[in-house]
């Protein structure tokens, strides 16, 4: 296969950036998109140019850190698939593809398709953690769990942080990705006695890494590479709303 690509080159956070054209010649069609990419670096790099920037790290769609946007949708459009598992077979011989980097305020671009997620690390790190004694695992399946809650929970726990929902959603929100590291400790009892301090401090770092609104368009649940539902932001709400009315209810009684 002979390619066009079309990349997305800034050389630091503070520089303009722009397309810049390539060509990926000889390209094999069971290659990833990500060996893809080393294939064209190895040419440039035998020209003695700049090797195009780009994340990557175990290559196996569990990290996420292959963050990019191929031809305007976050991970290149296979449902279900991050970028170093979207495969060359899924293009044609001849075509042009257009690769950016994450487009949000609260993502800048560091170098190339290289973007700062450090957002998502410190909204994580707000949440804090959970106060209950685990132990190991004999201790752990002592605690009764409705298989249904188990379920919902690790669908939830599922999600791999890559970002993608916030870089398809028009309002780059990152609603998709709290609600399902809320709601997956909110919904197993060794997460719930912080649960209400957990969801305000998770939606106040949300806020002020600067994320925006969620309008519901579900752009950010048909990129998530792991599927996550909808249904986990409805859930954030009514868990954000029960900590405020709980709050609200607490400094009454203390006034």
């Amino acid at each position: 296969m002979n390619l066009t690509l079309k990349v997305w080159r800034q050389k630091n956070p503070n520089d303009a950036g722009g397309i810049v054209t390539y060509d990926a010649n000889d390209i094999i069609p069971d290659m990833s998109f990500l060996e893809m990419l080393d294939v064209v670096n190895e040419d440039l790099i035998s020209r003695g140019e700049e090797p195009i920037a780009f994340d990557s790290d175990c290559r196996e769609g569990i990290c996420g850190t292959c963050s990019m946007v191929i031809d305007g949708i976050a991970h290149g459009g296979q449902r279900g698939t991050t970028v170093c598992q979207l495969h060359m077979r899924h293009f044609n011989d001849g075509d042009t593809i257009t690769i950016e980097p994450w487009r949000a305020k609260a993502f800048p671009v560091i170098k190339d398709l290289v973007t700062d997620r450090s957002a998502f690390d410190r909204i994580i790190e707000s949440g804090g953690f959970v106060s209950v004694n685990t132990g190991g695992t004999p201790d752990g399946n002592t605690l009764p769990i409705p298989k249904v809650d188990a379920d919902e929970a690790m669908d939830a726990a599922a999600c791999i942080g890559c970002g993608a929902c916030v870089a398809a959603c028009k309002n780059a929100s990152a609603m998709l990705f709290v609600s399902a590291k809320v709601s997956h400790l909110a919904l197993l009892p060794q997460g719930k006695p912080e649960a209400e301090r957990r969801v305000l401090k998770m939606v106040k770092a949300m806020d002020e890494a600067g994320f925006g609104n969620c309008t519901v368009t579900g752009s950010c649940e048909a990129v998530c590479p792991k599927e996550i539902s909808l249904d986990f932001i409805a859930k954030l709400n009514r868990e954000f709303g029960k900590a405020i009315l709980k709050n609200r209810a607490e400094r009454q009684v203390a006034d």
